[in-house]
């Protein structure tokens, strides 16, 4: 009976009393939590009893040092003691893996990975993404039409004037690549629902797609964001895997930016697609500018609040290694890059960054969620390399 009730995506054990085969009776083959109290009480045997004859763990010897005995599915790792709220971050570590396992990802323009042409074919073998590659030859001609369209130009401009009545919103570009920019949002959504995607990215963002829609992408992908959808720009296969796991662990939007040198403790994090409701709530003040690198259509520059704890993924290509930082938010320049910036200070040992992989693309996420974020790595086969728990 124990047995069945394990079959579920998730089972949280709490051993009470009992033997040991009832127990691994329990234990599931995968998504388990073991749960014991000890302050908390009422303390029962198994706060006891519960050792690596039930447990894996780290050592690379582990099997021949156990000795005798059923290797066990859960490890060190899944056992909480009285910390509740530790139960629950590790529950929503789970809820993540379930849902970005096997996820369904429109690709308008197709696919790639930035400096790791296997991203996709990654993304596909070992997460089990479905990739749906939508070509612009289809596409183009829904956006003439969509532009030709006195009613979805009619509906964008009640967006935008909607829209630029938030408070902090500030207009800097032309009033029209806003509206087409709500066009294309529309499309956008028309797309994910049609293909019943989980997620959605741009490829050619920066070239094709700018005479089609007469705009840029970046300001469509930061409302598809802030709605609480999942939209990336580039198409990277690299880093949408762990935006997408984000996004599920966190439940509020990512920022996958560029990053630059790191210096004195200090990272600047910048792209033109920046969300403004980081939080999942509130608003960010935004100034709407043209794209940086073509000088063109609506770009959101965030003004994200000085002071505001984050936390980044650096995804090492596609080797199976994730590296982890939290930082601070010191300020938000306007140097002559992406528009959205955040000069950061880093926590921990920070000068080991300068030897790791940082041309790619980074995600961002608020607060600290680097243990999460580690717990979730480790059940998708990640190796997890947290840098800001390390000392300097």
């Amino acid at each position: 009976e124990a047995a069945k009730v394990a079959a579920a995506d998730a089972t949280s054990v709490y051993p009470a009393t009992g033997g040991g085969d009832l127990l691994r009776a329990c234990i599931p083959a995968r998504n388990g939590l073991i749960f014991v109290r000890h302050k908390s009480g009422p303390v029962y045997y198994w706060y006891e009893a519960l050792s690596v004859q039930y447990l894996r763990t780290d050592r690379p010897d582990f099997e021949e040092a156990r000795g005798e005995g059923t290797a066990p599915s859960l490890s060190v790792h899944d056992v909480v003691v009285d910390d509740l709220d530790e139960l629950l971050w590790r529950l929503r570590a789970l809820y993540a893996v379930r849902n970005t396992m096997g996820a369904r990802v429109v690709a308008l323009g197709g696919v790639w990975g930035k400096y790791a042409q296997d991203a996709p074919d990654i993304a596909k073998s070992k997460y089990g993404m479905e990739l749906i590659d939508v070509g612009y030859d289809g596409f183009g001609p829904r956006i003439a039409s969509a532009l030709n369209d006195a009613g979805q130009v009619a509906r964008a401009n009640e967006w935008t004037d909607r829209y630029l009545r938030i408070a902090g919103t500030t207009l800097e570009t032309e009033r029209s690549f806003v509206v087409n920019a709500f066009v294309l949002y529309g499309l956008f959504k028309d797309l994910m629902a049609e293909h019943n995607a989980d997620a959605f990215t741009i490829k050619s963002c920066m070239s094709t797609i700018l005479p089609m829609s007469k705009t840029t992408a970046c300001l469509t992908l930061s409302l598809l964001n802030d709605e609480g959808l999942l939209a990336f720009c580039e198409s990277d296969f690299v880093v949408i895997p762990a935006g997408i796991m984000l996004y599920h662990l966190c439940g509020y939007p990512v920022f996958m930016h560029n990053s630059t040198f790191p210096h004195n403790g200090v990272v600047t994090c910048a792209h033109c697609t920046g969300p403004r409701r980081m939080n999942g709530d509130r608003y960010e003040p935004v100034r709407l500018v043209t794209h940086y690198e073509s000088d063109f259509g609506a770009a959101p520059k965030v003004e994200m609040p000085k002071g505001q704890q984050v936390t980044f993924v650096n995804c090492e290509y596609t080797k199976g290694r994730w590296v982890g930082l939290r930082g601070t938010v010191e300020d938000n320049p306007f140097y002559e890059i992406c528009r959205s910036q955040q000069d950061v200070r880093l926590d921990g040992n920070w000068k080991k960054l300068l030897s790791e992989v940082r041309d790619s693309h980074w995600l961002m996420v608020y607060g600290d969620r680097l243990n999460e974020i580690g717990y979730a790595a480790g059940r998708m086969g990640i190796v997890w390399d947290d840098l800001s728990s390390q000392m300097a």
